[in-house]
């Protein structure tokens, strides 16, 4: 079983048997309904970095380091880091706020996402053709533990809600859905962490953090949660995705599996006694 698993942080095996609550990644980890975005991103920074002129290689290297690096924080914070890109090559003539350049980002990602939704209403797709392999059935069964959810994302509240809502799932959550609000980050991962622990006195291997990119590893690990990493191929919604995999052991993941084919030995890892 443990070679599926694969077990970074050995003493993830003395927490184990605790878990009260999860906090599940939406993009990426559950859904694939968004699988492409760093595709769009990628092209919109250089673009907007370069006005049109060819990117230098050093350009490209950083652009791409950052986007990898950010995974899974707030979508304006990946703008708001862009704006001071732009200032600091000093290409652009008429730079833009954070603001402007992700109303574009948005315009230009939603022709990919409405073209699924739009199958989902069709009866093309299934709500689980849109998932990453076994979700669901993981879902299932941390919610027969009596773990409370909380399903969270740095993609826009009324985007997150509209697809939990498309896939399903939204009756998993009891803990609630947090998607990200421009003015204020009360939903950044890092604040959603701390207010579970504060809210319900937990200690951190009472709370279970599940997700495919580093920043909400990175924060489940800062405050003593138990983080599993999710390194999936999202092409394909199984299989393990290396660079993936490489990320979530650069931010300190205890656990990492490739996907939730296996559901039901990762859910008996967890709640082990």
């Amino acid at each position: 079983m443990n070679s599926w698993i694969e077990i970074l942080n050995p003493e993830v095996k003395t927490k184990a048997g605790h878990i009260k609550h999860a906090l599940i990644d939406f993009d990426g980890t559950i859904s694939v309904i968004r699988q492409g975005w760093e595709e769009v991103m990628i092209p919109l920074m250089i673009e907007m970095i370069c006005n049109g002129n060819p990117p230098t290689p050093e350009i490209e290297k950083e652009v791409r380091e950052y986007v990898d690096y950010s995974t899974g924080i707030l979508t304006i914070k990946q703008m708001q880091w862009l704006a001071e890109a732009v200032r600091r090559y000093g290409i652009a003539k008429n730079p833009k706020s954070p603001y402007e350049y992700k109303r574009i980002y948005n315009r230009r990602l939603l022709l990919r996402v409405e073209q699924r939704l739009e199958k989902l209403r069709r009866g093309e797709l299934n709500p689980d053709d849109l998932m990453i392999m076994g979700s669901r059935n993981f879902l299932e069964e941390l919610c027969k533990r009596g773990a409370i959810m909380y399903l969270a994302s740095g993609t826009d509240h009324e985007y997150v809600l509209r697809e939990a809502s498309a896939l399903k799932i939204t009756r998993y959550f009891k803990g609630g859905i947090y998607g990200a609000l421009d003015h204020t980050e009360a939903h950044t991962k890092e604040r959603i962490i701390q207010r579970i622990l504060d809210d319900n006195n937990l200690h951190g291997d009472e709370l279970l953090v599940v997700g495919d990119g580093p920043v909400e590893i990175r924060n489940a690990k800062s405050r003593g949660a138990i983080a599993l990493g999710v390194a999936t191929d999202e092409v394909r919604r199984c299989g393990l995705n290396p660079r993936k995999r490489r990320r979530l052991i650069n931010a300190g993941a205890d656990l990492i599996i490739p996907d939730f084919t296996r559901y039901e030995e990762i859910v008996a890892f967890l709640f082990e006694k």
